[in-house]
């Protein structure tokens, strides 16, 4: 049972996660009144929760009402991927300076990262992974701009969630990837941190795609 105030943010993150881990599938259904006798609570929340599940592209509502998984294809984590190079180059651009705050949470993050990889926690890491670019557009001005980052990342995140089994080699070269956008940030080359985003999104694409070969 749900016990928190947010209800509804806490159906949220309970379906959300049950997506992304793969423990519902493309296609199950959602029905409002089944989850929230699973859950405890009124439809109301469950309602509001498929809603922002729907703004993420997670979830699809029908001209009935009928929620269900959205379906995720290779050509979608693809799409998710090219809109997130336009995106995250873009806000590098455009952010003011770091802050010492700031740069401090992208050192942990980065760290937690590097933890997860040794002890074979992808799933976590995946998570960590998403966190750091969302940390890169934290100062951005612009909240819609933001949230089509965050959007596009877990598009990205639900395709790699799928294959986590499989991420011992490209999560370690992703962190150093995240490493060196980092390094750039913090000596202020900007130009050099474009760079490296197109060069980490352009290896993202790499594995992605080798990934889904190695499914067929």
């Amino acid at each position: 049972m749900i016990i928190k105030k947010t209800l509804a943010g806490q159906a949220f993150q309970l379906l959300r996660k049950q997506i992304l881990s793969g423990e519902l599938s493309s296609g199950d259904e959602l029905p409002e009144k089944r989850l929230a006798e699973e859950y405890g609570i009124s439809r109301t929340p469950i309602r509001e929760a498929l809603r922002k599940l729907a703004a993420e592209g997670l979830v699809t509502i029908s001209d009935a009402k009928i929620a269900v998984v959205a379906s995720f294809t290779e050509e979608d984590g693809l799409q998710h991927l090219e809109i997130r190079e336009l995106l995250e180059v873009y806000n590098l651009e455009v952010i003011p300076e770091l802050d010492d705050s700031l740069m401090g949470e992208l050192d942990d993050n980065l760290e937690a990262q590097h933890r997860a990889i040794l002890e074979d926690r992808y799933d976590e890491f995946i998570d960590l992974d998403r966190r750091f670019h969302l940390l890169l557009a934290a100062p951005n001005p612009n909240p819609k701009l933001k949230d089509m980052i965050k959007a596009s990342n877990t598009g990205v995140n639900r395709a790699f969630l799928g294959l986590s089994g499989r991420l011992r080699m490209s999560a370690m070269e992703a962190y150093e990837e995240h490493v060196r956008l980092v390094r750039f940030l913090k000596v202020g080359d900007r130009e050099s941190a474009k760079r490296q985003m197109r060069h980490h999104m352009t290896q993202i694409r790499q594995r992605m795609q080798g990934y889904y070969r190695e499914d067929r």
